[in-house]
C-alpha cells in the first residue's frame, strides 16, 4: 500500500515502469537504420583508446579507436557509445542480438530524457500536469520511433534535457545555501558538469544548455564564492568532453573546427519534400516548419500556444521562474531562428532537431495545469488527458515498429505523404522485409540491396547472399532479387518493370519491396 500511494505521489514513475514493460516486449522489432552498423563498430573500436596496454606499447595511434568508418565518424563525439557500450555487452551475454541489445539501451536512455522532462516541468507546476506533459512528450509516434533507433539525435535530447535540469538546480543550491563544505559543493557541480560534456561531446550545440544555466546564474545575485563554483563547473565540462572523445586528444582546438563543420552539416543527399527531388543544402525555408507542424501529434502545438498564457499568468510575478521559463523558450528559439536564417543543409526529416522538442512539452504542461485546476473533476481531467494521448498512441500502434515515419492527420497521416515526403528514410523495413524473404526464397538465393547493404545483411538466413548491387550490378542475373526501399521512390526507378515479390509497410504505404528479377 505504502508502495502505491509512494507511486500516485511521483507519478512519473508510473509512466516510467509501464514504458520500460512495453519496451521489453518490443525491442526486438527494430532493424538496423542506415546510421547504425557503422556506428556501433565505432562503439567497439573506441575501447583502444582506453586501454593502458596500447598507451605505453611503443605504437599508440588513435586511428584505430574510430573503427572502419574513420572518416565520417571520428569528429562525431562518441561520449554516448563509450557509456552505452558496456550495458550492451553485458545484455548480449544474453542471447540477445547486437541491434537488439543497442535499441534496448537506446530506449533505457531515453526514458532518463523523460525523467528529466517531468523534473523540469515539476519545477513550474504541479506533479498531474507534470506527468501528463512528460506522458504526451513519451508517446509521441516520431520520438518513441526514434527511442529505440536512433543512438545520436535522441541521447543528445536526453543529455541536453538533463544538462539544463541539473543545472537549473545546482544554481538554485548553490545561492541558496552557501555553508556546505567545498567537498559537498564540489559533488554538487560534478553531475551537471558531466552531463554538459557528455552532451557536447554528442552533439557540439551541447554548450547551449551551459549558456542558459550560466545566465539563470548571472540572474541569481552570484557571489564571489559561487563564481568560483561556476568557473569549475565549466573547466570539469570542458575535461568531460575531452576524456569522452578521442578525437580532441591531439588537440583540443579541433572542437573549433568541428563545431563550425557540424553549424553547417556539409551533405549533398537528395531528399523528397513535397513531391520535388532537392539536395540537402537546397531545400525551401518551409522544411523545418513543416516537420514540426505534421511530424508531431495535433494537441501538441494549440497546448504549447495555450500554455504560453497559462504560463504568463501563473508565473509573471515570480522573476525567476520567468527567468527559467525563457530560457526554455530560447531553447526551442535559437536553433529554429538559426535554421531559418542560416538556412543549413536538412535531411531525415527533423531527426537533428529533436533536442528542440522539449520545451514544447514543457509549456504544454502549463496548459495542462490550467485546465485541470478549471474543470477540477478527476474524471474528466483524465479522459481529457486521454483523448491528448489518442492520436499518439494510435499512430504508435499503427505503425509499429516505423513509428517515427508518423505524419499527423492534418496531412492525412503518413499515407497521405506517401510519394510526397520520405517516411521510412532510415531503411528499417530492411530486417522485417529479409526476414519475410527467409520464409519464400529458393536455396541458394542471391538478394541485391539497392542502398546500404549492411543494414539487410545481419538477418538473411543460411543460403542467401546478400550484395550491395550498385557496386556488383554487372553480376546481376535472371532470377536474382532486390531489395529496394521507396526513400525518394527509388523502388518507382530500379528494376522498374521487375515484378514484387514482397513488400514491406504498413496504412497502406510500401516503405521497401523485394522484385525478382526477370
Amino acid at each position: 500500500m505504502k508502495f502505491a500511494n509512494g507511486l500516485l505521489k511521483r507519478p512519473i514513475f508510473i509512466l516510467l515502469i509501464t514504458a520500460f514493460i512495453i519496451g521489453l516486449f518490443i525491442f526486438r522489432d527494430y532493424g538496423f537504420t542506415w546510421d547504425e552498423p557503422l556506428f556501433y563498430k565505432y562503439a567497439d573500436a573506441l575501447g583502444y583508446a582506453y586501454n593502458p596496454a596500447n598507451w605505453f606499447s611503443g605504437h599508440f595511434d588513435l586511428n584505430n579507436s574510430y573503427g572502419p568508418s574513420a572518416s565520417d565518424h571520428k569528429n562525431r563525439g562518441p561520449a554516448y557509445l563509450l557509456l552505452a557500450r558496456e550495458p550492451v555487452y553485458f545484455i548480449e551475454n544474453f542471447h540477445v542480438n547486437t541491434d537488439d541489445a543497442w535499441h534496448l539501451v537506446n530506449f533505457l536512455t531515453f526514458l532518463f530524457g523523460v525523467y528529466f522532462l517531468y523534473k523540469i516541468c515539476e519545477r513550474f507546476m504541479q506533479p498531474w500536469a507534470a506527468f501528463a506533459a512528460s506522458t504526451l512528450f513519451t508517446f509521441q509516434p516520431l520520438l518513441w520511433g526514434h527511442a529505440f533507433i536512433n543512438p545520436k539525435d535522441s541521447p543528445f535530447l536526453v543529455f541536453l534535457t538533463g544538462a539544463v535540469y541539473l543545472g537549473f538546480r545546482m544554481v538554485d543550491q548553490l545561492v541558496e545555501s552557501e555553508d556546505r563544505s567545498a567537498f559537498k559543493t564540489f559533488l554538487l557541480i560534478l553531475l551537471p558538469a558531466f552531463f554538459i560534456g557528455i552532451a557536447t561531446s554528442i552533439r557540439v550545440l551541447g554548450p547551449m544548455a551551459g549558456l542558459f544555466v550560466v545566465i539563470y546564474f548571472l540572474t541569481r545575485h552570484p557571489t564571489r564564492r559561487t563564481i568560483l563554483w561556476m568557473l569549475l563547473y565549466t573547466l570539469l565540462s570542458i575535461v568531460v568532453m575531452i576524456v569522452t572523445w578521442p578525437y580532441l586528444w591531439e588537440s583540443p582546438l579541433r572542437f573549433v573546427q568541428v563545431f563550425q563543420f557540424m553549424s553547417d552539416n556539409p551533405t549533398t543527399l537528395q531528399v523528397l519534400f513535397a513531391g520535388q527531388s532537392y539536395r540537402a543544402y537546397d531545400l525551401p525555408l518551409r522544411y523545418l516548419p513543416f516537420y514540426l507542424v505534421f511530424t508531431l501529434t495535433e494537441p501538441i502545438w494549440p497546448l504549447f500556444i495555450f500554455g504560453l498564457v497559462a504560463a504568463y499568468l501563473k508565473i509573471r510575478n515570480d522573476f525567476q521562474k520567468v527567468t527559467q521559463a525563457l530560457l526554455i523558450l530560447a531553447w526551442f528559439a535559437i536553433p529554429f531562428i538559426y535554421d531559418l536564417w542560416r538556412r543549413p543543409p536538412n535531411f531525415d526529416g527533423m531527426r537533428h532537431f529533436l533536442f528542440m522538442l522539449p520545451p514544447l512539452f514543457i509549456f504544454a504542461g502549463f496548459a495542462f495545469e490550467f485546465i485541470f485546476e478549471k474543470i477540477n473533476k478527476t474524471w474528466i481531467n483524465a479522459a481529457l488527458a486521454v483523448i491528448m494521448l489518442a492520436p499518439g498512441t494510435y499512430g504508435i500502434i499503427q505503425l509499429h515498429p516505423y513509428e517515427y515515419a508518423y505524419y499527423n492527420s492534418f496531412v492525412g497521416g503518413t499515407r497521405g505523404v506517401f510519394r510526397s515526403y520520405e517516411t521510412d528514410y532510415w531503411l528499417t523495413c530492411y530486417k522485417q522485409a529479409v526476414e519475410e524473404f527467409n520464409q519464400i526464397a529458393p536455396r541458394p538465393a542471391t538478394l541485391y540491396v539497392h542502398r546500404e547493404a549492411e543494414v539487410a545483411a545481419p538477418y538473411a538466413a543460411s543460403g542467401i547472399n546478400v550484395l550491395d548491387e550498385r557496386t556488383n550490378f554487372n553480376q546481376i542475373h535472371s532470377g536474382d532479387y532486390i531489395l529496394v526501399n521507396s526513400r525518394t521512390n527509388e523502388d518507382r526507378s530500379t528494376f522498374r518493370d521487375a515484378p514484387v515479390v514482397l513488400t514491406v509497410g504498413r496504412v497502406g504505404v510500401p516503405f521497401c519491396v523485394i522484385k525478382k528479377i526477370p
